[in-house]
């Protein structure tokens, strides 16, 4: 009888040592998981905070080395301060600052935290940079030129702090809130301010420099488009086709592309229809078309412009 009762009691323990073990083997795989998640986490922000930081200054450089020196401004807040600098002969980060700090109040209120902090982030980086570039001469004094490339690279330095969820600008804030308050889209409210203070540099630097101010604003709100949505568009592709099997294995071995089926139903008829979905660059469109229309001229084609894609596999791969 003890034997018996000493080897339950064996098999007990060993059932409490399995259990603590597969316990802490949890444990373990939990503190694990959470460490890879803050190693992600880190990497997303350092990325983050490097590309606004990157971004401001290079969009220093198109201020303070090619517009500026030629009385040329950008629209939105940083128009207003390069123009209260010009009078009160002030420091231009001191009214980026004291101009943005209204709208990025009403942007943690009405938008978010998140982008608030990145926007006042970018907003003092641009301040620090504009006073490092301040004293480096012109490349330009040409008005047309300063216009054209210092459009360029400020383009480029505020497309890489939208890109990273930030702004430079105040009045993209009220636009976004009035989008949701009235009947006007957020381009309609950003034009009509940016009229208005282009109209004033029009009153405090000529009619020309306003001119010249335009063309500015024009190459900036392109180069911004540019590097939000990549020089290589994608679209994605909605197909509506009985014969989905083979043009599924046709954009598979002709584009290269993954195809994702989803079940539908005709709306008026209630027959079933299966939908494709496929994400293709600009340059891959027109074949597309071809080989959808090659293998049923009845299907039914939607596209649309994609800004951004994350995950999956989207590579350029050969057309033929």
């Amino acid at each position: 009888m003890e034997e018996t009762r000493t080897d339950v009691s064996q098999e007990a323990v060993k059932q409490q040592e399995e259990k603590a073990a597969e316990e802490q083997g949890r444990e373990t795989s939990k503190k694990e998981s959470r460490m890879e998640r803050g190693k992600r986490k880190a990497s997303f922000y350092i990325k983050k905070y490097l590309t606004i930081f990157l971004g401001s200054m290079i969009a220093a450089i198109g201020l303070e080395i090619f517009l500026i020196p030629n009385n040329v401004i950008d629209g939105g807040v940083v128009g207003l301060s390069i123009m209260a600098s010009y009078i009160t002969n002030m420091q231009l980060g001191v009214f980026l600052v004291l101009l943005n700090l209204p709208f990025m109040y009403l942007g943690y209120k009405q938008i978010g935290k998140n982008f608030t902090i990145a926007t006042f982030i970018a907003i003092c980086f641009l301040s620090l940079w504009s006073e490092v570039f301040h004293p480096v001469p012109p490349l330009t004094m040409d008005p047309f030129l300063a216009a054209i490339f210092g459009g360029i690279i400020d383009g480029v330095g505020v497309g890489l702090i939208i890109r990273a969820g930030g702004s430079l600008d105040g009045t993209e804030i009220v636009a976004i809130i009035m989008d949701k308050k009235s009947v006007f889209s957020v381009g309609e409210v950003v034009m009509f301010i940016n009229l208005f203070i282009l109209s004033s540099a029009g009153l405090l630097f000529g009619w020309d420099k306003a001119m010249y101010s335009l063309v500015a604003y024009f190459v900036i709100s392109k180069m911004i488009d540019v590097v939000i949505k990549g020089l290589d568009e994608s679209y994605a592709v909605i197909i509506v086709t009985d014969a989905h099997e083979e043009i599924t294995s046709a954009l598979n071995d002709r584009l290269g592309r993954g195809v994702t089926l989803l079940h539908g139903a005709g709306g008026y008829t209630g027959a079933s229809k299966e939908v494709l979905y496929c994400v293709v660059t600009r340059l891959e469109v027109d074949k597309l078309k071809e080989i959808v229309l090659e293998k049923d001229e009845s299907a039914f084609v939607t596209i649309n412009a994609v800004h951004d894609i994350v995950g999956g596999r989207f590579k350029k791969k050969s057309i033929h």
